[in-house]
């Protein structure tokens, strides 16, 4: 399980980086700096399942947290949230420590 994760964390790590560098090329040509959002990118990945999003979140949660927070998240640059996912899942996915005193010779 912990090979899956990490698997999907470095993956993701790459995903970002390469957005990064798009996002980067696109700023040099266009002489000014913009990045990608991450509600773009979703809407692109999952079409059915992003147009559910807001009435799922107003009907469960509230409309408190559609506006501020989600709203908010999606306009965040899809490089970063790729990255922020990857360190987590390469953060679950990482080896225990071995025990102080234990010796595996």
């Amino acid at each position: 399980m912990r090979f899956l994760f990490r698997l999907a964390g470095f993956l993701l790590l790459a995903a970002g980086f390469v957005m990064l560098v798009a996002d980067g090329a696109r700023a040099i040509a266009d002489g000014r700096l913009a990045f990608t959002p991450l509600g773009p990118v979703l809407a692109w990945l999952l079409p059915s399942f992003f147009q559910r999003i807001e009435p799922l979140a107003v009907d469960n949660v509230g409309a408190y947290l559609w506006d501020p927070v989600l709203v908010t998240l999606f306009d965040a640059p899809a490089f970063a949230a790729a990255t922020v996912v990857a360190v987590l899942l390469l953060w679950i996915g990482q080896r225990p420590p071995e025990p102080i005193g234990f010796s595996t010779r």
